[in-house]
């Protein structure tokens, strides 16, 4: 899975788009960020796939790597708030097998 180049104070969240997130709605997905008010430092890239298919739609944030799984649209303004604006991560929304709760 590829990194793009970010800068020390960039953000890019990355919204896989291939087949599987493809057909659980990732192209809204992605549209409803292209379409959010960002912080300047957020970039939204259309991603390859990121090798979660079975929890897709994924979004992927970096450069902190901060996984999203089965994200619906109702999703992206929680996230676009609180985790790019504030700095919180979704909790409810992060993945399992990433982010390991104990």
């Amino acid at each position: 899975m590829e990194k793009p180049e970010l800068s020390a104070h960039q953000k890019c969240v990355l919204v896989c788009q291939n087949t599987s997130c493809l057909n659980n709605g990732s192209g809204q997905i992605l549209a409803l960020f292209e379409n959010s008010n960002l912080p300047e430092n957020v970039s939204i890239i259309a991603a390859e796939c990121q090798g979660q298919c079975s929890v897709g739609p994924t979004v992927r944030i970096i450069p902190e790597e901060t996984w999203y799984c089965r994200v619906n649209p109702s999703d992206v303004p929680k996230i676009v708030t609180q985790h790019l604006w504030k700095g919180n991560r979704v909790e409810e929304k992060l993945h399992p097998r990433i982010h390991l709760r104990f």
